[in-house]
């Protein structure tokens, strides 16, 4: 890495002045109305000559879900891109062009699941709460838009100013609504006896949705690392970490918790079972390994944090105990604890890294306060 590079990564984040603040306001507006403006276009021909179920088949709901997928990932990338500019996101120019690619795709295809299952939600629990409703054209283009609209201009606005910390919030709620979804849509009832991959397995639109999440939280995860990177960078810049080589260390380690994740989607139980278990076990691993390592590998991080690290291995411990040999629970509820611990504890280090680089000063216990 070349040292205009690294300063660049490196460089602290501040403040957008009001004035592009509100520009960028207006931009979500802007993009929020013709999010809006061409689905209801597009629901008024669908919708023409017909009443219409606010959820089931061919419904409001699903042109809805549909019309906030396409323009989230369109308004998403869009977004992204232009945000790049922006003060504290200039380090996003020394990304190499495929990291660039996979940086917007993934962000932007993130935003718009989530507003999908928002949407989608949003609209089972209307048809649940008017019990046979039918609307008309009018009334179907205008919640097709209004969904479009409000969703669009939530995601150019989260989009336009991304930070680690926002990042690792938008993972968990990503992994939690989208994982929860499959599980309420499986054609399956009793899945969960079996074990947590068992979502994946069958040709229907729930396993789908599992895996396609197992594979876009995998390159989301490899996204993430490029963000752990820089501001442990700043970290170190600071003085607060001892080992310069920790970024690469954690970040590597993110991308190969990334990469197994991502491939335990790509290849479901019933396409190989020796890939899906060999991703699976590779990415506890890697986890397993960066917790036991990291009062080595991040020296001069808290002692909270540490203890944090030593609780999270115990009870990833004990959780395997109590499947294997205690029997208390099945392999379903381990996996599940393993993916919390996973996830809860990458949001609990963004949030202490965060922290201290934004304290940037020595604490009373050895290492710096939060």
């Amino acid at each position: 890495m070349s040292a205009s590079t690294a300063a660049v990564l490196t460089a602290e984040p501040h403040e957008a002045p009001p004035q592009r603040r509100i520009a960028v306001e207006t931009e979500a507006l802007v993009a929020g109305a013709i999010a809006a403006a061409t689905s209801g276009i597009v629901a008024a021909f669908v919708f023409a000559g017909g009443l219409w179920p606010l959820w089931g088949g061919l419904s409001v709901g699903i042109v809805a879900a549909v019309a906030v997928l396409v323009t989230g990932v369109a308004l998403g990338v869009t977004g992204y891109w232009r945000a790049r500019n922006l003060p504290g996101q200039e380090w996003r120019h020394a990304l190499r062009p495929w990291k660039f690619t996979i940086d917007v795709a993934t962000v932007s295809a993130v935003h718009a699941i989530i507003g999908t299952i928002l949407t989608i939600s949003t609209f089972v629990l209307l048809q649940r709460s008017f019990e046979g409703l039918v609307v008309d054209a009018w009334i179907g283009m205008g919640g097709t838009a209004a969904a479009a609209g409000l969703l669009g201009y939530w995601t150019y606005l989260s989009v336009s100013s991304i930070t680690t910390n926002k990042l690792a919030t938008l993972l968990v709620v990503f992994m939690a609504t989208s994982t929860l979804a499959s599980m309420a849509t499986s054609q399956d009832p009793q899945w969960w006896e079996y074990h947590f991959s068992q979502l994946g397995t069958a040709d229907d639109f729930s396993s789908t949705l599992f895996n396609i999440t197992l594979i876009i939280a995998g390159a989301f995860v490899t996204t993430f690392a490029l963000y752990v990177d820089r501001d442990l960078s700043t970290l170190v810049h600071q003085g607060v970490l001892e080992h310069a080589w920790a970024p690469r260390v954690v970040s590597i380690v993110f991308i190969v918790m990334g990469v197994m994740l991502a491939c335990v989607g790509l290849f479901p139980l019933n396409v190989s079972m020796l890939l899906h278990n060999s991703s699976a076990i590779g990415m506890s691993l890697s986890f397993l390994g960066l917790l036991i390592a990291s009062p080595w590998v991040l020296r001069g991080m808290p002692r909270r944090f540490f203890v944090f690290c030593g609780v999270t291995v115990a009870v990833l411990l004990g959780g395997a105990l109590l499947f294997e040999p205690v029997a208390y629970w099945n392999l379903t509820a381990f996996e599940l604890l393993a993916f919390s611990l996973i996830f809860g504890w990458i949001a609990v280090f963004i949030r202490f890294v965060d922290a201290l680089a934004a304290a940037g000063g020595a604490g009373d216990d050895g290492g710096y306060s939060v």
